[in-house]
C-alpha cells in the first residue's frame, strides 16, 4: 500500500457505513486521519465504526446520523461534527441507483428520490461545510460521481443525470473556491462491486461489465486510494477536476 499522509486531519464521509464510503474510511484511517461517518443507517454505521476500531486500534471514529437529502438533517449533522473537531476533508459518497427502466416508465417519485440523494445531498453537504473550510482557508472536498454521468447508461436515466450534475456542480464549486486553499474534485468510477449492486438487475450489471475494456469491475480499495490522495495536501493544484477510475471505459 502506498503511503498517503492525512495525519492530524479529520475526514467526513457520507454513506460511510458501507461500500465505497467504508473503504474510503479504512484508507483515511490507515493514512492517519480521524473520520466521522455520516449515514442514515444508524445500526449499520455503528457496526462499521466497530469494524474500523478493531482493524485500526487507536483509530478515532465518530458516527453522526444524517439524511443527506434533508437540509435540516445536514445542518444538524454539521453542527454535531464541528463540535467533535474542525473538518479538513468531506467525501460525498452517499448515493442510490434508482430503478432500471425506460424513461417513459420511470416512476416520478423514484426519479425525485435519486435526485434528492445523489445531487441535492451533495449540494447540501457542500453548502454547509464549505463556509467552515473557507474560514479556516483549508479543505478538501471529493464528490463521488460516475462514468454514467459522462456516458449516460440506458435504463438508468435518473442515476446518469444525477451523476452528470455532480460533475457540473464540482466544476462550479471548484472555481468558486479557487482563491482559497479549499480544493474540490470528483471521481468518476465505473461499476464497483459493492452492496449497491443489490439495487440493479443482472442484465444491467452485465451491461456495465461489457463496457469496461479491462474486463473487470473496480475494487473499493482502488477508488479509496484515489479519493484519499485527493484529500491530502499533496493534491494542491487540482480543483474542479474529474478523475477517471473506469478501467478504460471513459472516452474523455
Amino acid at each position: 500500500m502506498n503511503q498517503l499522509d492525512m495525519k492530524g486531519r479529520h475526514g467526513v464521509i457520507t454513506g460511510g457505513a458501507t461500500g465505497l464510503g467504508f473503504a474510503i474510511a479504512q484508507r483515511m484511517i490507515a493514512s492517519g486521519a480521524r473520520v466521522t461517518l455520516w449515514d442514515r443507517d444508524i445500526g449499520g454505521m455503528g457496526t462499521a465504526a466497530e469494524k474500523l476500531k478493531q482493524q485500526f486500534p487507536g483509530g478515532v471514529v465518530a458516527c453522526v446520523p444524517v439524511d443527506v437529502s434533508q437540509h435540516d438533517s445536514v445542518s444538524q449533522a454539521t453542527h454535531q461534527t464541528l463540535a467533535i473537531a474542525p473538518v479538513d476533508a468531506l467525501v460525498c459518497c452517499a448515493g442510490i441507483t434508482g430503478p432500471n427502466t425506460k424513461v417513459w416508465d420511470y416512476p416520478v417519485d423514484a426519479w425525485q428520490q435519486v435526485m434528492d440523494v445523489n445531487i441535492n445531498g451533495v449540494f447540501l453537504c457542500c453548502r454547509e461545510l464549505a463556509p467552515h473550510m473557507r474560514e479556516r482557508n483549508y479543505g478538501r472536498i471529493v464528490n463521488i460521481a460516475s462514468v454514467a454521468g459522462k456516458d449516460g447508461n440506458p435504463n438508468a436515466s435518473a442515476y446518469s443525470t444525477s451523476k452528470a450534475a455532480v460533475i457540473g456542480f464540482t466544476k462550479s464549486l471548484g472555481k468558486e473556491l479557487a482563491d482559497t486553499e479549499v480544493r474540490v474534485n470528483c471521481v468518476t468510477p465505473a461499476a464497483v462491486k459493492t452492496a449497491i449492486f443489490d439495487q440493479m438487475t443482472p442484465e444491467h450489471i452485465q451491461f456495465m461489465l461489457s463496457k469496461i475494456p479491462m474486463g473487470r469491475f473496480g475494487q473499493p480499495e482502488e477508488i479509496a486510494a484515489m479519493v484519499t490522495w485527493l484529500c491530502t495536501e499533496d493534491c494542491s493544484f487540482s480543483t474542479g477536476a474529474v478523475f477517471d477510475l473506469s478501467g478504460g471505459r471513459a472516452t474523455y
